[in-house]
């Protein structure tokens, strides 16, 4: 075997580990910790990301929370995409499998034992900003409004869980990057099951509220 096709293996199979491991760092508990007293899986709604740390240790760490979480998915597809121009990778099974790898990271991080990650909202769009911009800014969009309108966020989040598969179909007709984009869908909605649990008792935390 020559050594270009041991480094495009190499490539192919580490990427989305790399992926995954950086998916899997906890920046919302790695900020708090060092700049707060506060555990936040203790405080507020429990969750490591940005909305939380946002609510409960202000939202200066939350904007720092979540623009982490966002490179954690866009710098993997961002590299793969790369590669992919390069002549490395380049499938689209590939790209959605490093996507994938680093918004499981998020959902369940190594770090932390494979429990307490995020609900993934963040690091979905850093993955498809890369992937398929527009596809990711119509998503983007229905979060914006829907927040606008209900002030919600965990609505806007849903809204455009529901809305990204049907978007990426629309700009890429790529089967592999609208199924990822489904599985990523239907996650961040289970993990948003308490939310949609509180929504209907009407106890769900609007935005800016801290009180709960």
């Amino acid at each position: 075997m020559s050594n270009s096709n041991l480094y495009t293996i190499f490539i192919c199979l580490g990427l989305p580990i790399f992926a995954y491991l950086l998916g899997s760092i906890p920046w919302g508990l790695v900020l708090t910790r060092m700049f707060t007293s506060v555990d936040i899986r203790r405080q507020g709604s429990g969750n490591i990301g940005a909305t939380n740390v946002s609510r409960v240790a202000g939202s200066t760490l939350g904007i720092i929370t979540f623009a982490g979480d966002i490179l954690k998915g866009a710098l993997p597809v961002f590299i793969a995409v790369s590669l992919s121009a390069a002549g490395v990778g380049g499938t689209d099974p590939w790209l959605s499998a490093v996507a994938l790898a680093a918004f499981l990271g998020h959902l369940y991080p190594v770090f932390t034992g494979f429990r307490a990650g995020g609900k993934g909202v963040a690091t979905a769009a850093g993955c498809f900003i890369v992937l398929s911009p527009f596809a990711c800014l119509m998503a983007l969009g229905v979060f914006i409004v829907l927040i606008g309108v209900t002030r919600y966020v965990s609505v806007g989040s849903i809204g455009a869980a529901i809305i990204l598969p049907l978007a990426v179909w629309f700009w890429t007709y790529s089967i592999p990057l609208t199924v990822t984009a489904a599985i990523i869908g239907i996650l961040i909605i289970w993990r948003h099951s308490q939310n949609i649990k509180q929504l209907i008792q009407g106890t769900e935390s609007r935005f800016r509220d801290r009180t709960r």
